[in-house]
């Protein structure tokens, strides 16, 4: 694989597909100091996926050579056609390939680049090597928001599916709860309403003793796939700021 006419024909195959209009929105939207192309999230979608069917076998370390020279354009779509890279081929990624993604997600300073990076590359590499904890554990009280948002994030979709180690995302949460950063407070909501989908029992008995302690917007989000009677009670409670019995 030769990685630079790779990004060299993925960067011909986005510019073909972007307009100077939604480059210039996209970079003031996200108030970005990375260049921008103007690529959709579709099309940088297709083009990575168009890679992996062309290069369905690679090994982890062109999988993380790529990523890394991906990443380090300072170009706002090929740091995401990187993040795209990872999760394609996550399967093949170890322990060890954790310290690339930290770097990842400290310079990334934006959720269109965090969050896909937490939920599906740090995740499944999560669920693959328990003995990952002790890194969400230091993420989680790491003083940059988007490493805590991480360490949230990263438990995402196992939680989503159902499985996944709740004890140690209420342990997270419950510590983040009084935060003033909305990326926080929206993560932690974010988890708990996609919990909900599966094991809404197991979100109300959290939620309940903890409503006098949320803010607005991680309750809203927390409880709404709960039953609407129960969703009506939690608010109540937190407008009142008073614990309600979680069931």
């Amino acid at each position: 694989m030769d990685v630079e006419s790779l990004i060299a024909g993925l960067v011909d195959e986005l510019t073909a597909a972007a307009t100077p209009e939604r480059a210039a929105g996209e970079k003031r939207y996200l108030k970005s100091d990375l260049e921008f192309i103007g690529a959709t999230v579709p099309t940088i979608s297709k083009a990575t996926k168009r890679i992996q069917r062309a290069h369905p076998q690679l090994e982890r370390q062109e999988v993380v050579a790529l990523a890394t020279a991906l990443w380090d354009r300072p170009v706002h779509e090929l740091r995401m056609a990187a993040v795209d890279i990872l999760d394609l081929y996550s399967p093949v990624l170890e322990p060890a390939d954790l310290d690339l993604i930290e770097r990842m997600l400290r310079e990334s300073k934006t959720w269109a680049l965090v969050d896909n990076l937490a939920a599906s590359v740090v995740g499944p590499l999560f669920d693959r090597f328990p003995e990952l904890g002790p890194v969400l554990d230091r993420w989680a009280g790491d003083e940059d928001f988007w490493i805590r948002r991480s360490a949230l994030l990263a438990m995402l979709k196992a939680l989503r599916a159902g499985a996944g180690d709740f004890d140690r995302f209420g342990r997270y949460a419950d510590g983040m709860l009084e935060e003033k950063e909305f990326f926080i407070r929206k993560a932690v909501g974010w988890v708990l309403r996609d919990t909900s989908r599966k094991r809404p029992e197991l979100v109300a008995a959290w939620v309940g003793p903890r409503t006098h302690r949320m803010s607005g917007v991680t309750i809203r989000e927390a409880v709404k796939k709960l039953p609407p009677s129960q969703a009506a009670e939690f608010m109540a409670a937190y407008k009142q700021k008073r614990p309600a019995a979680g069931r």
